[in-house]
């Protein structure tokens, strides 16, 4: 018998993830703000509702009785997580890691002061006085980002005195929910940025997909890779860490952990308890299950005997470049499509905006395949749809 499931954020990455579910034979009501949503598209019910607002939540859990309840946005009120758990809801993965991992005060204070992870100095803010005191403290270059937002909103770099108060006024503008603070980090000097797709089960070990490498611009990624080349002692690290604090929140799911790797070590950066933006790269085939096949099975406690690399794979994010449109069409798919190992992802988002993520294009060549080579022909590919 189907389990019902409750998915609340219904973008691309929800939208991959309802498929995986209804390939194990399960029903997903998708809920966003927003009718026409991604996941919507091809759920078996919907809502529209404020998820900030808990007597909305209240009102679907109450409504369509919900064995278990997937979060995959940032701005919920987490906080009626806990009774919803009291009730013999599962949250996946667990209400106190939803609560936790929706705010990066949260995640990052436990991380560094909890456990005792090597993270990047920071301070917060919640008024502009505070905020360049802290910058004074934490020193420029620093990296200001909103406490809870998605996808680089709000994000930027301080790198003079003049950046200080467009910075803070870009993250105020970008940050979701009622949670008017930042964070400033100090820049780390890194070679380069993974994700690394951890995985806990309820009844197995925990694993650990081989890592992504991935590239940002405005705060959001443009592109990824895998595998992404790092020394051993670098990984071990980056497990160790992982493990700990997915331990530390409890629960069962996939689960995507950034880390910046530096001449000096292994810096813990931030945590996503659901499929990473940058873990689109495995729908190109190259492990054995995707990011999404992975979530699925594990929520639902089937096993996961191991997770292999099968391919080296990369995307390349297709954006949005002219001004709004209510009906964004594409052209030069079949174009693209002429090239061996290529796919392509539209996410059927109804309108588009500047700089706005509209589908990847999706790369697969054999293990010891030029990474960066295949980086190039895939962002090479996909500046060649436009949206418009």
């Amino acid at each position: 018998m189907s389990n019902k499931i409750i998915l609340l954020g219904s973008g691309e990455l929800g939208k991959e993830l309802v498929i995986s579910l209804q390939r194990l034979g399960e029903y997903v009501v998708a809920c966003d703000s927003y009718a026409g949503a991604p996941a919507m598209q091809v759920a078996d019910e919907f809502e529209v509702i404020n998820m900030l607002d808990g007597d909305q939540l209240d009102a679907v859990m109450a409504k369509h009785q919900p064995k278990l309840v997937i979060p995959e946005v940032e701005s919920i009120r987490t906080e009626r997580f806990y009774e919803y758990e009291k009730q013999g809801i599962t949250i996946v993965p667990s209400a106190k890691a939803a609560n936790f991992t929706m705010n990066r005060k949260l995640i990052r204070d436990l991380a560094a002061q909890d456990l005792g992870l090597k993270t990047a100095k920071y301070e917060y803010a919640t008024e502009l006085v505070q905020f360049k005191a802290a910058v004074s403290r934490v020193g420029m270059p620093c990296v200001i980002k909103p406490l809870m937002s998605s996808s680089g909103k709000g994000q930027s770099v301080i790198k003079k005195d003049a950046d200080i108060e467009n910075s803070w006024n870009y993250a105020m503008e970008g940050s979701r929910g009622d949670l008017a603070e930042v964070i400033i980090e100090a820049f780390v000097d890194f070679h380069t940025e993974i994700t690394l797709l951890t995985v806990t089960q309820k009844n197995g070990q925990t694993l650990f997909c081989p890592p992504i490498g991935h590239r940002q611009e405005r705060g959001d990624y443009q592109e990824s890779w895998q595998p992404c080349p790092i020394s051993a002692e670098d990984l071990a690290t980056a497990q160790d860490m992982a493990e700990q604090v997915t331990k530390e929140l409890e629960g069962s799911g996939l689960w995507g952990v950034e880390f910046f790797i530096a001449n000096d070590g292994v810096y813990f950066s931030e945590l996503s308890p659901r499929p990473h933006d940058t873990g689109m790269c495995t729908l190109s085939g190259s492990q054995n299950l995707s990011e999404f096949e992975l979530h699925a099975r594990t929520v639902l406690g089937y096993p996961i005997p191991e997770i292999t690399q099968e391919k080296a794979g990369v995307s390349a994010v297709i954006l949005a470049t002219s001004e709004n449109s209510e009906a964004p069409v594409f052209s030069g798919v079949a174009k693209v499509l002429e090239n061996k190992n290529t796919d392509i992802r539209l996410f059927g988002k109804p309108t588009s905006r500047p700089y706005r993520r509209m589908g990847v294009v999706l790369l697969n060549g054999e293990i010891d395949a030029d990474i960066r080579q295949m980086r190039e022909n895939a962002a090479e590919l996909a500046r060649q749809i436009k949206v418009n």
